[in-house]
C-alpha cells in the first residue's frame, strides 16, 4: 500500500471513529445557553446526553449485523445521512423534548461511523498491523476531549450553541464525501447471515455466558459510567458552582482529558513487566480512594475549585488504566465471535453510562456532591464486582481442572 494510500485512510478512519466523542464534547459549553434558551434548568439538559448514550447503545448492537450482511459503506451511508439530518434538526431546536429526540437519532447515526470504521481496519490492512492502526485511531479519538470543547466554548460564546450543531451537520457532509470518493470497499456482502432477531440473540447468548467476558465486561462498563457522570455533571459544577466561563470551561475539559490520554499511553509501557490482571485491581483501588475523598470533600464544602479539578484528575487517569485492560480481558477468550462480543461490550458501557448520567441529571443540588456521589458508587461496585467475578473464574477453572 502507498504511503499516500496508508495516511488517507488512517485520516478518514480516525475522522469517522472521532465523530461521536466528538459530538459528545463539542456542545457541552453551550449547557447554560441551552437552558436558558429553552426555559429548562441546567440538570434537565443532561438527558440530551443520555439519550446520546441510550442511542449509541443500541448502534452497537444494531450495524454490527447489519455491516456483515450489506457490506460496510451502504450501512455506513445510512448512518452518516441519518447523522447530518439530525445534526440540522438540533440546530433548529425549540423544545428540550425535541433536543432528546434529535440527539438519539444522532447517536444512532454517528455509531455506523465508529462501528464501521473499526470493521475496515480489519479488512482493509494487514492483520499484524491492526494494532499499529488502532493506536493511530485512538490518538484521534483522544484528541477529540482535548479539542471539542474548546472549540466549543468559543463557538458559543461568539454565536450560539445552535452553530455548534450546524458545524457538526458540515462534518457529517464531509465525512460523507470523503467515504463516498476516497474510501474503498472493504468487504463483500454475507447474504447468507440472518438478521432475524433469534439468531442474533443467540449469538450474544453465547458470548454473555462466559464468566471472563461478563466480569470484565461489567466492571469497565460500570467504571467507566464514572467518566460518563463527570461528561454529564462537568458543566453545572464547573460553570454554575464554580463561576467558571464556557471558555475557561473548555479548558479545564481539555486539561483533564491530558490525564486520561497518557495514562492510557503509560498503561501500555506498563504492561511490558505487568499483566492486565494485575494493573486492574491496583488502578481500580486507587480509584475508589480518590472518589471517597471526592465525595468527602464535596460533601463537606472544603474542596474547592483546585481541589475538584485535581481529585478528577487522579480518577481520569485511573480510568485510563481501566478501560484498555478491561476491554483486552473482556475480549480474549473470543478469536471466532470477537466482533459480537465487541458490540455487547460497547453496548454495556454505553447503557451504564446512560444511566449514570440520567441519574446525576436528576440531582438538583447546587454543588459537585451529586456528581462525587455517583462516581464513588461505580468505582466501589466495579472493584466488588472485580472481586466476585474473579472468585467465579477461578472456581470454574478448578471445577474443570
Amino acid at each position: 500500500m502507498k504511503r499516500s494510500t496508508y495516511l488517507s485512510l488512517i485520516l478518514i478512519l480516525g475522522s469517522l471513529t472521532a465523530l461521536g466523542p466528538f459530538t459528545i464534547d463539542m456542545y457541552l459549553p453551550g449547557f447554560p445557553a441551552i437552558a436558558e434558551d429553552l426555559g429548562v434548568d441546567v440538570e434537565r439538559v443532561g438527558l440530551t446526553l443520555s439519550s446520546y448514550f441510550i442511542g449509541i447503545c443500541a448502534g452497537q448492537l444494531l450495524y454490527g449485523p447489519l455491516l456483515d450482511r450489506f457490506g460496510r459503506k451502504k450501512p455506513l451511508y445510512i448512518g452518516l445521512l441519518l447523522y447530518i439530518a439530525a445534526s440540522v434538526g438540533c440546530a433548529f431546536a425549540t423544545s428540550l423534548d425535541g433536543l432528546v429526540w434529535l440527539r438519539f437519532f444522532q447517536a444512532v447515526g454517528s455509531c455506523a461511523a465508529t462501528v464501521a470504521a473499526m470493521a475496515m481496519v480489519r479488512d482493509l490492512f494487514p492483520v499484524h498491523e491492526n494494532a499499529k492502526v488502532f493506536a493511530l485511531l485512538m490518538l484521534v479519538v483522544g484528541a477529540s476531549p482535548m479539542v471539542a470543547p474548546t472549540v466549543g466554548g468559543y463557538v458559543t460564546s461568539a454565536i450560539g450553541w445552535h452553530s455548534v450543531f450546524t458545524i457538526l451537520a458540515v462534518m457529517g457532509a464531509l465525512m460523507l464525501l470523503a467515504c463516498i470518493f476516497w474510501l474503498p470497499d472493504s468487504f463483500r456482502p454475507d447474504t447468507s447471515l440472518s438478521l432475524k432477531p433469534a439468531p442474533i440473540i443467540r449469538n450474544f447468548w453465547s458470548v454473555w455466558k462466559e464468566p471472563q467476558f461478563y466480569t470484565y465486561a461489567l466492571t469497565g462498563a460500570v467504571a467507566f459510567s464514572a467518566l460518563f457522570t463527570y461528561v454529564s455533571g462537568s458543566p453545572k459544577v464547573f460553570m454554575q458552582v464554580f463561576q467558571l466561563s464556557d471558555k475557561a470551561y473548555g479548558w479545564v475539559f481539555a486539561a483533564l482529558s491530558v490525564g486520561f490520554i497518557g495514562s492510557s499511553q503509560v498503561n501500555t509501557i506498563m504492561l511490558k513487566r505487568y499483566s492486565s490482571e494485575q494493573i486492574l485491581p491496583v488502578a481500580l483501588s486507587v480509584m475508589s480512594v480518590a472518589a471517597l475523598l471526592f465525595v468527602w470533600g464535596s460533601g463537606a464544602g472544603w474542596l474547592g475549585l483546585w481541589g475538584t479539578i485535581g481529585t478528577l484528575a487522579v480518577l481520569l487517569c485511573c480510568l485510563g488504566f481501566v478501560n484498555p485492560n478491561t476491554a483486552a480481558l473482556s475480549l480474549a477468550p473470543f478469536a471466532r465471535n470477537a466482533g459480537t462480543a465487541s458490540a455487547l461490550m460497547g453496548a454495556l458501557q454505553m447503557g451504564a453510562g446512560a444511566l449514570a448520567s440520567v441519574f446525576v441529571s436528576l440531582f438538583k443540588e447546587n454543588t459537585a456532591f451529586p456528581m462525587a456521589a455517583c462516581m464513588t458508587v461505580a468505582a466501589l461496585l466495579s472493584l466488588l464486582i472485580l472481586a466476585v467475578g474473579r472468585t467465579v473464574i477461578a472456581s470454574r477453572k478448578t471445577a474443570h481442572s
